[in-house]
């Protein structure tokens, strides 16, 4: 006889297994958001913040600095070639003016259930790699397996939920995710660079290579100059270029990147006309070396741009791998030595705000004390965080900017190295029961930020110890960087509007020993574990904002960085020869909606001539 199930034992059955889930509860849909409805539509022609009747043609010269050797982008090995990323498509595409918003690319729908515990990505017919051929799901499926197999840390970090990955047809592929509230998976997937299954048969995928690769996307590389110059040119039968993703976007025939050793000989090349639009993130230099004819004539122009989006966090990361470091007493004490307000006083011209959050310039940053939400989520884990995280409001060391403002800084760190058992013998800060004097090294990557540095170094000096300063070149420091061969190096943690899986890779315990991950700190703490986890599960953007804060708090105070500063503007300067869309969204500038303006253009070469 057949067999009867209980109402509640098929509600179980039907929440356990995807395939059992009924067709009326899954939800075919061109875009997703992390939470609630996304703001465009099925019938969406393109992005609020493009032109889509913008012109295309042109060459666009930019600037890059070091230099590279290769054109894989995916693995730790080498330094792969600016704007190589620009060859190669994704699923879905991200919208600038939402927190966390993806529609369709490679993928011309998705099919989620209320649970997002899958997803299935049904492939456009028309998507094709360049040579013409199909992506297929083979393709799909080879590119997530290589990629969490032989690809860069951060993508076993990402794809560490997806327990099934399965062909459903030639173009359906479905990701299955491990139980457990994780919205943000589908997303993810979404993000999956398409690779040929075909391409990359016959080659070694974690080997650097300077062969170009086969891709999808709007640009192929036409030329280069190893190490010293890479040519995109713009795909003229680019299969996707007419989708509302990409109308009014990679407008330029041509886009040519040139090397430069350092910023201060790439500015100069930028005044001498060398290149056309250059982002500025040097205060010194924004502030005094943009006064040149071309911009007082006009033909060079010189913009900020508001932006909405989380700055993240810059600062001296201390690398916990190092016994020294281990003491969050210490870590404490090295931040009074850092003196922000005078720095930006005679170093930054007054531009900066000190940084006092992971996701600063945004209502992910934590505020006052932990209450409701944030504090159900910090008091379980008491006894396992600094108890500072509920009775401190975080705030990093401040000065008056003098040249004596930092004394009492200095005399609370002294204070802070005794308690962990550091002593001044001769001048010299050593361990008080080993003799060890208190020596490391701050590793830079550009002669730049040696002029910051030195400040620091010095006042570290009147603690007694010894900080040496390196910059070395940028091959090498890709290399010490990915096998945590460091003391002390600047990071930054970039931030979204929709903070999660990525946390793991930046803190999470797994990813702390695995060569090249972004894990620099070498965090491992169960709390931090259990945030993160926490944060990736938040079933809506309330409860996302309230544990991000919580997560917020306990990073500050284990002083894993040492916070820098921030601005909530982008600062630009191109030769006058673009167009550009009225509306900046709130993730900032889009370069790739920017065009050249055939009048603009025309003009600025005559007056060169001149």
């Amino acid at each position: 006889m057949p067999l009867k199930l209980s109402a509640a034992l098929l509600a179980g059955l039907l929440a356990a297994s995807p395939a059992l889930a009924r067709a009326d509860t899954v939800q075919t849909v061109s875009g997703l958001s992390m939470y609630g409805t996304p703001k465009y539509g099925p019938g969406f022609t393109h992005f609020d913040y493009v032109n889509p009747n913008a012109p295309k043609g042109g060459t666009v010269r930019l600037a890059a600095l070091g230099t590279y050797d290769s054109f894989n982008p995916f693995i730790v090995k080498g330094l792969p070639a600016a704007g190589i990323d620009q060859t190669f498509d994704t699923l879905l595409a991200s919208s600038a003016d939402e927190p966390f918003s993806e529609y369709g690319l490679v993928a011309e729908s998705m099919e989620v259930p209320p649970d997002r515990g899958w997803v299935v990505f049904n492939l456009r017919p028309q998507a094709r790699f360049h040579d013409g051929s199909p992506i297929t799901a083979d393709d799909v499926l080879f590119s997530f397996q290589i990629l969490r197999a032989k690809g860069s840390p951060n993508y076993r970090a990402y794809y560490q939920n997806v327990v099934k990955a399965e062909k459903l047809a030639d173009r359906k592929v479905r990701f299955t995710f491990a139980p457990g509230d994780n919205r943000e998976l589908p997303l993810i997937l979404g993000q999956l660079p398409i690779l040929s299954q075909k391409y990359w048969r016959h080659r070694a995928f974690d080997q650097t290579s300077l062969e170009p690769p086969l891709g999808s996307g709007p640009y192929q590389v036409a030329s280069f100059d190893a190490g010293k110059r890479v040519v995109l040119q713009r795909v003229k039968n680019y299969w996707a270029k007419d989708l509302p993703v990409n109308r009014g976007l990679y407008n330029f025939d041509r886009i040519q990147i040139d090397y430069y050793r350092d910023s201060t000989v790439a500015l100069e090349a930028f005044k001498a006309g060398d290149y056309d639009y250059r982002p500025e993130n040097e205060s010194k230099k924004w502030a005094t070396a943009y006064d040149f004819p071309a911009v007082r004539n006009g033909e060079a122009l010189v913009r900020t741009f508001p932006n909405q989006r989380p700055t993240g966090m810059q600062g001296y990361v201390f690398n916990l791998r190092r016994p020294l470091f281990r003491d969050d007493r210490v870590r404490n004490a090295l931040t009074y030595a850092f003196d922000f307000e005078w720095t930006n006083k005679n170093l930054f011209y007054g531009q900066y705000q000190r940084t006092a959050s992971y996701f600063s310039n945004s209502d992910l940053a934590a505020a006052g004390l932990p209450q409701g939400e944030e504090l159900k989520v910090l008091e379980p884990l008491k006894t396992e965080i600094p108890p500072q995280v509920f009775t401190t409001v975080y705030q990093p060391p401040g000065t008056d900017g003098s040249d004596y403002g930092v004394r009492k800084n200095l005399h609370i760190a002294a204070a802070l190295l005794h308690q962990a058992g550091w002593v001044v013998k001769d001048g010299r800060l050593v361990n008080g029961a080993t003799g060890q004097p208190f020596r490391f090294e701050i590793l830079l990557d550009q002669p730049v930020w040696e002029r910051i540095t030195l400040p620091f170094v010095q006042n570290l000096k009147r603690l007694g110890i010894s900080a040496s300063v390196r910059t070395v070149d940028s091959a090498q420091y890709k290399n010490r960087l990915d096998n945590f061969d460091f003391d002390m190096v600047v990071d930054v943690k970039p931030e979204s509007l929709s903070p999660g899986n990525e946390q793991r890779e930046f803190w999470g315990s797994a990813s702390a020993d695995q060569p090249g991950s972004a894990n620099l700190a070498g965090v491992k703490n169960p709390a931090v574990d259990q945030l993160i986890a926490s944060l990736v599960a938040a079933p809506d953007r309330a409860a996302l904002v309230a544990r991000a804060h919580a997560l917020d708090r306990v990073l500050l105070w284990n002083h894993y960085m040492i916070p820098h500063w921030h601005i909530g503007y982008d600062r630009v300067a191109f030769w006058n020869m673009f167009g550009m869309p009225p509306t900046v969204p709130r993730q900032g500038v889009q370069f790739s909606a920017w065009w050249i303006d055939p009048v603009r253009a025309a003009t600025l070469a005559t007056r060169r001539k001149h």
